[in-house]
């Protein structure tokens, strides 16, 4: 069993950043592709990053490409999300997720989420 906990969150102006982290519960996260997800008030959730096992390849959805930056640690058993340009429409529930690869159906573990708000 691993457990993810998502930390980093709060509010924040439109414009600032924020990094978000997410731990795991042991050193089998080096195992898992790392998925991050978020859900606004009243949508359906987003997947909008991926990071590999070894972390040499992730992606990004549209609507954060070039603001948002993940990257892990895998001897620090985490891995980060960078939020750059942050706009209102990037608030809302973000929640890690491991899985055996981006992009499919099958979520292994999920992480309790972490409140994210851009608002002035």
């Amino acid at each position: 069993q691993l457990q993810l906990v998502e930390s980093g969150g709060g509010l924040v102006q439109p414009g600032e950043s924020l990094r978000l982290s997410c731990a795991a519960s042991s050193s089998t996260l080096a195992y898992y592709v790392i998925r991050w997800f978020r859900q606004a008030p009243g949508k359906e959730r987003e997947e909008f990053s991926c990071i590999s096992s070894s972390g040499g390849r992730t992606n990004y959805a549209d609507s954060v490409k070039g603001r948002f930056t993940i990257s892990r640690d895998n001897a620090k058993n985490t891995v980060y999300l960078r939020m750059n340009s942050l706009k209102p429409e990037d608030t809302g529930i973000y929640y890690c997720a491991a899985a055996n690869s981006c992009g499919t159906a099958v979520i292994t573990y999920w992480g309790q989420g972490t409140q994210v708000t851009v608002s002035s």
